[in-house]
């Protein structure tokens, strides 16, 4: 993977990608918009397909931070257009350009580190914290 390197994937926003299909009561009011945990859930699916090549048997990219700005809403229907572009690697992360796109232009922007990680160490460490 070289600097400037960029993974795109469409997506057509339907209502599970709603902040009101992420709710779990029937107390919980949102809009039918893409939620912003979605937004940032196909941004991390870009950068981390565009790092598939770099992975060995046994290893999987996870995220280890985001920074991004939810810009404006995007409605039930709209195609989206997701990007990753690579921008190094600063520390132990891999670091990533990340924007949402729709019709009307960037919906949403910012940056997302990523690291390689063992999936069996991965999965231990979670069940150690049950």
């Amino acid at each position: 993977m070289q600097i400037g390197d960029r993974y795109e994937l469409e997506v057509d926003i339907t209502a599970t990608y709603t902040a009101q299909g992420l709710c779990t009561t029937i107390e919980d009011r949102f809009p039918e918009v893409l939620a912003t945990a979605k937004m940032i859930a196909l941004m991390e699916l870009a950068a981390a397909r565009l790092m598939t090549p770099l992975l060995a048997a046994g290893e999987l990219s996870v995220g280890v931070h985001v920074n991004v700005t939810h810009i404006a809403p995007t409605p039930v229907g709209a195609s989206v257009k997701v990007s990753a572009e690579y921008l190094g690697k600063p520390a132990d992360f891999y670091e990533f350009e990340v924007r949402l796109e729709d019709a009307a232009g960037i919906a949403g922007a910012g940056t997302h580190g990523r690291a390689i990680v063992a999936e069996e160490r991965l999965l231990q460490g979670a069940a150690r914290r049950r």
